[in-house]
């Protein structure tokens, strides 16, 4: 027992026992700096040093670009390509849906398994029996001066009718909830659709991209023009798959939802549709829903 006392009395003599550190000038020989030490001291600083040395390396490794450098690391290209490519695969899927679908249909038809469609003609076409000298053709006044007012206003419409469609059909960008509706009071001329981030958002029709880039207020921008003098906006994306000159078809994937811009507040896409120069209500065309 006393040796052992006597050993731990040793090294705690060893850990507490001062030393000075002096820097010299070697030609002159005058003391520059001068640090009291003992070697718990010493110890104590190098350990801390250590461990602050670990976590700084670490967290260069993990935090910034040099991870791309370290085997087992994937570079940031390599993520884009990969989440263009998965966006890429989804599109495809969804024409290759399509297409079965097509061909199941006309391949039932060429082997004759479309049933027909039975009905009774004499009961559809009933004949009417009326007496002709009982009916007065002949237009009142108020006819005559409605078919005048209509052949001066629309004398040349039927050309301009000609070249309007008949039926415009859009596709959802996003499926999820509206959490802001379309509001012309408060200048709100979108809808916003929350949605988890990352969520491909697709064009809702065929189209050409006429912007595509980083804003401030409201992050990464993509617009596309439609025929029909429609135009559509998706705002707050993280990231874009198109660029300005794309041509774009509808249901393909353009961006990916997100919270980006100052404007944003939480993962959303704010969705716009224009006519004509003029904002409409969405949701009077799409169901988001």
């Amino acid at each position: 027992m006393a040796k052992k006392s006597k050993n731990k009395g040793r090294l705690r003599k060893k850990l507490f026992n001062k030393y000075r550190l002096v820097i010299l000038n070697e030609e002159t020989f005058e003391e520059k700096l001068t640090f009291k030490l003992t070697r718990l001291n010493v110890f104590v600083f190098g350990g801390l040093f250590s461990i602050l040395l670990i976590i700084g390396t670490t967290y260069l490794i993990a935090f910034t670009g040099l991870k791309e450098y370290i085997p087992g690391y994937s570079s940031t290209k390599l993520k884009k390509e990969a989440t263009h490519l998965v966006y890429k695969v989804d599109s495809l899927q969804q024409v290759l849906e399509v297409n079965n679908l097509y061909l199941g249909k006309v391949k039932d038809l060429l082997t004759g398994k479309v049933s027909g469609v039975m009905f009774n003609k004499d009961s559809v076409f009933q004949a009417v029996q009326y007496n002709k000298d009982s009916i007065n053709l002949s237009p009142t006044d108020q006819d005559l001066e409605f078919r005048s007012e209509i052949e001066r206003i629309d004398r040349f419409s039927i050309f301009d009718e000609a070249l309007k469609e008949t039926e415009v059909v859009f596709f959802a960008p996003v499926i999820g909830t509206l959490t802001d509706g379309y509001n012309p009071r408060t200048k709100h001329f979108a809808v916003d659709i929350a949605v988890q981030s990352n969520t491909p958002v697709k064009s809702i029709a065929d189209g050409t991209v006429i912007f595509a880039e980083w804003t401030a207020t409201t992050g990464h921008v993509i617009i596309i023009e439609h025929s029909g003098g429609f135009i559509s906006v998706y705002k707050h994306n993280t990231a874009l798959t198109k660029e300005q000159g794309d041509f774009v078809q509808s249901g393909e994937v353009i961006a990916s939802a997100g919270n980006t811009g100052e404007l944003s507040t939480g993962p959303h896409l704010h969705f716009e549709l224009w006519s004509g120069g003029y904002p409409v209500n969405p949701t009077y065309y799409i169901d988001f829903e």
